[in-house]
């Protein structure tokens, strides 16, 4: 009985002359060696980049920005607001010096910040839309400290995919480093509505369980909450209210 083997290219059925055939014809041998070559081409043309600015002691706004593999105009953002250095040689030339780089890294160490008190927010006069435009444009501006995918998915419990949906939504500011999403830790916070530390609550109920204890509807028990600050937080798309606090406030 002669063997069977499926084309590694085509996927096809054939039947092998010998045990080695990885192939069914010619044809798909040709366009499997041509489609390796293609993919080693696109591999170093990705790689050249990044292995010519490791000689380089002075980038371009563009290297730099594939040196922190973040947007360019993230660098631009950075040197406007005096965190990087820059040098202009010209009006269509400037620079900037790797050292300068690493200094500024060196001088912004990363410090695990835990979720703490944010403060009530001050009643003000509403803004127009252009005034909101720009006060949202000057506090992206200004964010620096950043919470990464995997500590806000453990943290908060959530979803790769629907971190990066709400905070695309949410407008959270982000920030692509070296292929990694990082978020904005005030906005982050603000948007889960972290108000204390919370690793130190043990007894907390469910948003159902809340309802049928108090005998609170939903949006009356948010309310509540909210109005009185209690303790809160999301795992796994669920909300979970502070049992303690609750008591406490109903005595």
């Amino acid at each position: 009985m002669k063997a069977t083997k499926k084309c590694n290219f085509c996927g096809k059925s054939f039947v092998t002359r010998s045990g080695v055939q990885r192939y069914c014809s010619e044809a798909c041998q040709a366009e499997a060696k041509r489609a390796r070559t293609e993919q080693k081409n696109n591999l170093f043309k990705a790689a050249r980049p990044l292995m010519e600015i490791q000689h380089q002691e002075y980038l371009t706004f563009s290297k730099a920005a594939v040196l922190m593999g973040c947007s360019r105009q993230y660098i631009y953002k950075l040197v406007a607001l005096g965190k990087l250095k820059a040098s202009r040689i010209s009006n269509r030339m400037a620079f900037i010096r790797k050292a300068d780089i690493e200094r500024m890294l060196e001088g912004n160490p990363y410090h695990r910040i835990l979720p703490g008190s944010t403060s009530a927010q001050k009643k003000s006069t509403p803004l127009s839309p252009l005034a909101k435009k720009e006060k949202r444009e000057k506090e992206t501006d200004e964010v620096m400290d950043f919470y990464s995918g995997d500590e806000v998915m453990s943290l908060f419990k959530v979803r790769q995919s629907w971190l990066y949906t709400t905070a695309k939504r949410n407008r959270i500011p982000i920030c692509r480093i070296a292929g990694k999403n990082y978020y904005s830790k005030k906005h982050v916070d603000e948007f889960f509505g972290v108000a204390v530390d919370t690793s130190n609550i043990t007894d907390w109920l469910l948003i159902e369980e809340a309802e049928e204890l108090f005998g609170m509807k939903p949006t009356a028990l948010r309310a509540y909450a909210h109005r009185h600050k209690i303790p809160t937080k999301r795992e796994y798309g669920r909300t979970y209210y502070s049992k303690s606090h609750l008591d406490e406030l109903r005595r």
